[in-house]
């Protein structure tokens, strides 16, 4: 489909065409090195290491129909099972099989599981710090993310972070920006966020309430019902592909962009720090490295995935809006003023926030001028 043909069925007018090319579609740096991890304690030698086959249980904080969140785990567990000749075994459990998936923290955090598959701003209620190791509204996009965990201070700060639970978080996978959400009726000012009753969570969720929205927390299951019942005016989800599995299209009629809560969130692996000792200085680096791949295999499948799925949206009568920029630009100094807030009352969410910004401030300015103009020029081609 001709892009500005497919622009104008999707309800989107012609000014916003050139913003629409602005969207940059973000691929992962090759995993030529695992991401650096927290330094190694003193290893005791792995059982395999004499043969024995070491056998891990991963909870999952997702259901095993989203094929691309759930199935890095899986990616990531066969490229382990394959570099050690099967003698590193992560078997992979959906969220509730073992615990439900906002508990998967705190399971390995006391050892019920060596292992968990998470976004991490799902742990916003425990320390609002976490969520700098998945995504903060107005955040890094997935390259830039990837950038400070590797060549930034980012790994060093999470491993900090996470060094007093017991856990060693592995980056592995990202979904890239996501779209802004799906709406009963369509939004024009920012008086139309106000009373609006949206399923959102974390930094999205106050940010949103500074506006005048009424959050609420919903189970991925019971969005639909909630659209459809008008128990809520809009919900936000991932993006095209794991959207149109839950036929959210068909309860609502507008498709909001760009998710601005969501710039890139970054997906992790959590291990137990002491089972993370046991294991051999080889294993370690399969490990890593088996992350790092699955982390770039998800953006991957996103970015072929996500463009089919829109358009079958579009076709069916999905209408995309991208946000008035009255709503962005308050969105953006809400959540501006959450993180002065959130800053003062909390040092350590202060001490990575510090970090971040500025590393986010250079990433912007470089994406800005060689990225953004061929990103622009190149979205207004078919």
């Amino acid at each position: 489909m001709e892009r500005r043909n497919f622009l104008a069925k999707a309800g989107v007018g012609a000014a916003a065409l050139g913003l629409v090319a602005c969207g940059k579609k973000e691929e992962p740096k090759p995993a030529t090195a695992p991401a650096a991890s927290s330094p190694a304690p003193a290893a005791t030698p792995a059982p395999a290491a004499s043969g024995e086959v070491i056998r891990w249980r991963l909870a999952s904080s997702f259901p095993k129909s989203l094929d691309t969140i759930y199935g890095g785990a899986e990616f990531m567990a066969q490229r382990v099972a394959e570099a050690t000749g099967g003698k590193f075994q992560i078997q992979v459990f959906a969220g509730g099989e073992i615990v439900p998936g906002p508990a998967v923290f705190d399971a390995v955090k006391d050892n019920t599981v060596e292992m968990a598959h998470t976004a991490s701003y799902y742990f916003f209620g425990k320390d609002p710090t976490y969520a700098f190791d998945c995504a903060i509204p107005f955040g890094m996009n997935n390259r830039q993310l990837d950038a400070w965990m590797r060549y930034g201070n980012g790994t060093k700060l999470m491993n900090e972070l996470y060094g007093k639970s017991n856990i060693v978080p592995i980056p592995c996978g990202n979904t890239g920006t996501q779209m802004g959400g799906w709406f009963r009726k369509e939004l024009k000012t920012v008086a139309d966020i106000k009373g609006l009753k949206i399923r959102i969570g974390g930094f999205a969720g106050e940010v949103l309430s500074k506006l005048g929205a009424v959050p609420q927390q919903i189970p991925g299951g019971d969005i639909y019902p909630s659209l459809e019942k008008g128990t809520i005016d809009a919900a936000e989800w991932i993006g095209p592909y794991d959207d149109q599995k839950l036929g959210f299209n068909k309860v609502a009629k507008y498709y909001y962009y760009p998710g601005w809560w969501e710039g890139g969130p970054q997906l992790s692996v959590y291990v137990n720090s002491a089972k993370y000792a046991e294991l051999s200085k080889e294993y370690k680096a399969i490990l890593h490295m088996a992350c790092a791949d699955a982390h770039v295999d998800m953006m991957a499948k996103y970015d072929a995935k996500n463009p089919i799925a829109l358009k079958q949206l579009v076709g069916s009568g999905t209408q995309l809006r991208q946000y008035p920029k009255a709503i962005m630009d308050a969105s953006y100094k809400a959540a501006m003023e959450l993180y002065a807030e959130t800053s003062k009352a909390n040092p350590g969410f202060k001490k990575v926030y510090d970090d971040y910004s500025k590393f986010q401030a250079d990433e912007n300015l470089w994406f800005g001028i060689a990225e953004g103009a061929y990103s622009s020029y190149m979205g207004t081609k078919r």
